[in-house]
């Protein structure tokens, strides 16, 4: 049986024709592709939900999740990111690099310049 806290950070996708259960805690990220979504998780596996990214942003400011996870991190336009996976920034390769401590997955995005240079200055004084 799961902790407290995981059941709590557990939520359903439901659309018209699937319904989906996902624990927050293992999502690395998620994408936008138009009207779908795409969840990347740190096992390597991923799914496409039929909505979009608004609504997923929408879902993970709920009171009911709020000191239960990491703020996810909204970065442009196509990304909400898990700051727990934020391994590397590279803003003049414009690329963000997330993983778990052990590097079993990484996830090598394409963000620009000015979305990583914000997400860096986050971590400036840590």
């Amino acid at each position: 049986m799961e902790s407290n806290i995981n059941e709590k950070t557990i939520v359903y996708f439901n659309t018209r024709d699937e319904m989906v259960k996902i624990n927050l805690h293992n999502v690395v990220y998620f994408q936008a592709d138009r009207n779908y979504t795409d969840i990347y998780f740190i096992n390597g596996a991923h799914i496409t939900l039929t909505t979009g990214l608004v609504n997923i942003e929408k879902m993970l400011d709920e009171p009911k999740l709020n000191g239960l996870l990491p703020a996810f991190i909204r970065l442009g336009r196509s990304f909400i990111v898990n700051p727990i996976y934020i391994f590397h920034i590279n803003v003049l390769k414009q690329e963000l690099v997330l993983s778990d401590t052990v590097q079993t997955h990484m996830y090598r995005l394409q963000v620009s310049r000015d979305a990583l240079k914000k997400l860096k200055e986050l971590y400036k004084h840590s």
